[in-house]
């Protein structure tokens, strides 16, 4: 733990802590304060201007240069469309059966989607899938008859994105082994897509506050209004 401290250290005084850095600066530090062994992931984490009691903010992106992470894909159908989620390269796929696996604690996937006319049976995984987000919903784009082509989208690089209770949300942006360019086309989409659920009326900044990091180092700040007026001017 003293060496990995020491190492975290030496990093973090690269940071200026004080400073909110434009998004290409940002990410040309973020790739100086590398010091893991791994390919760590580059993270997002944003905090919105809205009352979390009044608002549920959710949506998901397709990453122009893809999360870097391999997806494991779920999908729970009628028989008609088991076969479609097979050939659509799902890792589960199933009708009743798969919700049976499920409820006695089946859950090696990270995306779960299922058809309209089985979310019926669906209601019994609630206390199962709720505390780890993996109930399907329509806002994020999981409940779907579209299955082969929404398998392919998440397994090509579309991720979800979610408000906590705190009114924040966190999500990857790809890995420290990207170039610097597709770490930036990915930010500015993910951030596009966030901006499009803020509320109507909404009177103070959405974007109230944009930290990066990579999985083992320090966080950097982003300047949340060079970020604002980027997406409103288109220029990204």
């Amino acid at each position: 733990m003293r060496k990995t401290s020491k190492k975290f250290q030496a990093k973090a005084k690269l940071v200026d802590r004080r400073n909110y850095y434009a998004p290409q600066e940002a990410l040309d530090l973020l790739k100086q304060t590398i010091w893991a062994k791994f390919d760590e992931s580059v993270d997002l984490a944003v905090k919105l201007g809205v009352d979390p009691k009044k608002h549920s903010i959710r949506g998901t992106v397709t990453l122009p240069s893809g999360s870097g992470k391999t997806k494991r894909v779920a999908v729970i159908s009628k028989p008609d469309k088991v076969k479609e989620a097979e050939e659509a390269g799902a890792d589960l796929f199933g009708s009743d059966d798969l919700v049976k696996k499920i409820s006695e604690g089946c859950l090696d996937f990270d995306i779960l989607i299922a058809t309209p006319d089985m979310m019926g049976a669906m209601g019994k995984l609630g206390k199962v899938l709720g505390p780890k987000g993996l109930m399907p919903n329509p806002k994020s784009g999981t409940v779907t008859q579209e299955v082969a082509k929404t398998v392919k989208e998440f397994k090509g690089g579309k991720v979800e994105f979610k408000m906590d209770k705190t009114g924040a949300l966190h999500m990857i942006l790809g890995k420290v082994s990207f170039e610097s360019k597709a770490l930036e086309d990915n930010f500015f989409a993910a951030l596009a897509a966030i901006s499009t659920q803020k509320p109507s009326g909404l009177k103070k900044p959405f974007l109230q506050s944009i930290t990066i990091s990579s999985t083992m180092g320090p966080g950097i700040k982003i300047n949340s209004k060079i970020v604002a007026e980027k997406l409103e001017k288109g220029g990204f």
